[in-house]
């Protein structure tokens, strides 16, 4: 697989991974501004942007956008982080210039009709209910409120029905025009890709995006704390967390590997313990979320209010009992599901091209997939149980629960149970 960047003059950066024998390809353009750009009478917007980004430029009507790429049997979308807003397509490889062509369009050319911002407002109110009324999607956003308090990165990416209905066509332009800036753009492509000719067209489609870098996003602060919505469910569906190391840090992936061993899988501990020995849920997994300059290393799960003191105490036992017998069969394990999973995974077109925009924003270059594998072997037991200590008891605890959980401990008290096992445990 060759991976290929070049510097526009203006600071756009083109990266491409040429994969062999594939008659496809995904394309599409990575910006560095998401949530946590934005202040708070802008809340929501970044993905109000990308909505209206499809909804016609002077050359082409929302329809037109649309029949346009489906014509070739492609297909055209977009998705807003906390970090990044990405426009992406999958083409068969002789229409790739249509691609980017459009791609460029709506990037440069968005018209922001007040009309059809009107329509786009109410479908993303629409949008902002079902995820209120999820309660998956629910104690999501309640998390990441509580990790991070009063900052951008904490708020829910959707943003209110009242900053969004707030917005206008001049906020959208304005919010284009300061944060769409050359050196945080990466037209990124993997499949059958030519990379000279993408340059070519990047060039010409893009070459004039503003080389000024802008304001930078200030730093993510940690902060830990509780959210819980009381709801009237059969579940209460749990999430705790602590502070994690980011997508840039050297213990990355000790911290993504101790995450797999303790709830990454069938046979992982969590698993094991509270599901198949206790019945006392049906899904229980850990996760290890990473941002740019912060992480997030946590549990979910859900299960009924009569169950959920025991879950809670065999989660947090087994999270102390990991920190102290960790062994290497399971380090070992978690690294082939890691490097198993990643491997897998790359042999999609699209899960290629936004790994390599991804790490061309944030790290400045495309990691070759050996050094990815080496770096996920380096990692050893002693180095895994290192950082889910540190990650553990380094930082106060994060909670966020929805449903019946009146009756949930506070996240001192969880903190206390796990300091608690962990002296049981030693």
């Amino acid at each position: 697989m060759s991976v290929r960047t070049t510097r526009l003059d203006n600071g756009v950066r083109v990266v491409t991974a040429e994969m062999g024998h594939v008659e496809t390809a995904a394309l599409g353009v990575w910006v560095k501004a998401g949530a946590r750009d934005e202040r708070t009478d802008q809340h929501g917007l970044s993905h109000l942007l990308e909505h209206m980004a499809f909804k016609g430029t002077s050359r082409r009507n929302a329809r037109e956008i649309a029949e346009t790429i489906e014509s070739v049997g492609g297909d055209l979308n977009a998705a807003t982080s906390h970090e990044t807003t990405a426009y992406y397509a999958r083409i068969l490889k002789d229409d790739m210039p249509l691609a980017l062509d459009i791609l460029s369009d709506i990037l440069r050319d968005s018209q922001f009709d007040a009309d059809e911002l009107k329509r786009e407002q109410h479908v993303i109110v629409q949008e902002i209910g079902a995820a209120l009324d999820d309660p998956d999607d629910l104690v999501h956003d309640l998390l990441q409120e509580a990790a991070f308090g009063d900052q951008p990165i904490g708020r829910p990416i959707l943003g209110t029905t009242e900053t969004v209905n707030a917005q206008s066509p001049e906020s959208l332009r304005a919010y284009l025009g300061e944060h769409y800036r050359a050196p945080g753009m990466i037209v990124g492509a993997a499949g059958a890709v030519d990379h000279d000719a993408m340059v070519e067209m990047a060039a010409r489609l893009f070459g004039d995006f503003q080389a000024d870098p802008g304001e930078q996003t200030s730093q993510a602060r940690y902060t830990g704390g509780e959210r819980r919505a009381e709801r009237d469910l059969s579940e209460a569906n749990l999430l705790f967390a602590f502070r994690a190391p980011a997508f840039v840090d050297d213990d990355f992936y000790a911290a993504r590997i101790a995450a797999s061993v303790v709830g990454g899988g069938m046979s992982s501990r969590l698993f094991q313990r509270v599901r198949e020995e206790r019945g006392l849920c049906y899904a229980i997994y850990a996760f290890n979320w990473a941002f740019s300059d912060v992480g997030l290393f946590g549990v979910s799960a859900a299960t009924g209010p009569d169950d959920l003191e025991e879950l809670i105490d065999v989660t947090t036992r087994e999270l102390a009992l990991a920190i102290d017998d960790i062994d290497d069969t399971e380090v070992a394990r978690a690294r082939a599901q890691l490097k198993a999973g990643l491997l897998m995974s790359l042999e999609s077109c699209a899960v290629r091209a936004e790994q390599i925009a991804r790490q061309s924003l944030f790290l400045d270059r495309v990691v070759e997939m050996d050094e990815l594998i080496s770096r996920i072997d380096a990692v050893d037991t002693a180095q895994v149980k290192h950082i889910l200590a540190r990650m553990v008891f380094d930082t106060p605890p994060t909670l966020a629960a929805v449903g019946p959980v009146e009756k949930l401990e506070t996240a001192a008290d969880l903190q206390e149970r796990l300091r608690s096992a962990a002296r049981r445990a030693a």
